[in-house]
């Protein structure tokens, strides 16, 4: 086993466990209050916050998971729905950096009320073609890595709205667009770069490592898929995923 190996490994085994464990206490203090005792509103927001990071680095392990698998090969191949995986990705993105929508939409039981909701604040969200009811042949996982990574970015950076397309007859081409600030044409190569960010800050000064759209880069190289981006300063960012299915 090399060092890299042992890396990986380590992040598996000896992380997995206490991340989980902090998010299932933290989850039980907010919901829990017969057995744990009453919150006020400051420690309440203060255990909301630190959940949302919890989960935000569970994500971030699972991602390094999932990249590590392909790059082995290693895919499950089963049958997948793509609007409760955009749904699925749309409120994962949305929990860790929208956490005010995310509230408005995680009661929401009804896809025509939730995509509704979506739209009333900004996200707009098309799903049309075979895939639109009939299942994608593909590992679930890795598909709902590719479109949350690609919806957290627009999210970052847009300025007003994030359009998200999906369709396909034979591949699944996924589109996913903001109205922020854009990339320029001389950084456009380094944005798919693993811990470079190309773009400027993303609203609220955060800075992000540039890890999530090089995880989404060598996930659709692994599947035989390929990524295309339209960008310019000023003119907002759209990326383009063309998926094909997960031959058996």
């Amino acid at each position: 086993m090399d060092e890299r190996d042992s890396l990986i490994d380590l992040l598996i085994h000896d992380l997995t466990g206490p991340l989980s464990i902090a998010s299932t206490s933290i989850n039980n203090l907010l919901n829990k209050e017969d057995r744990y005792g009453p919150l006020n509103d400051r420690q309440r927001n203060a255990l909301k916050m630190s959940l949302r990071n919890a989960k935000k680095a569970q994500s971030f392990l699972q991602e390094i998971i999932e990249v590590y698998r392909s790059e082995e090969g290693l895919f499950r191949r089963e049958q997948c729905s793509i609007p409760q995986i955009l749904r699925d990705s749309l409120s994962e993105a949305l929990e860790t950096f929208e956490p005010d929508l995310f509230e408005k939409i995680s009661t929401t039981e009804q896809n025509e009320d939730f995509f509704q909701t979506l739209k009333d604040n900004g996200v707009f969200v098309n799903i049309e073609g075979k895939y639109s009811t009939a299942p994608f042949i593909h590992d679930q996982k890795k598909l709902q890595q590719i479109i949350r990574n690609l919806i957290t970015n627009a999210l970052k950076y847009r300025r007003q709205r994030v359009d998200v397309s999906i369709k396909g007859d034979e591949e699944l081409i996924v589109m996913v667009e903001d109205d922020g600030s854009g990339i320029p044409q001389e950084k456009q190569d380094y944005i798919f770069k693993r811990f470079l960010c190309a773009q400027d800050k993303p609203k609220g000064n955060e800075k992000g490592l540039g890890f999530g759209l090089s995880c989404v880069k060598t996930l659709i190289e692994k599947i035989h898929g390929n990524i295309n981006l339209t960008s310019g300063e000023g003119k907002g960012t759209c990326f383009t995923v063309r998926i094909p299915p997960l031959n058996g």
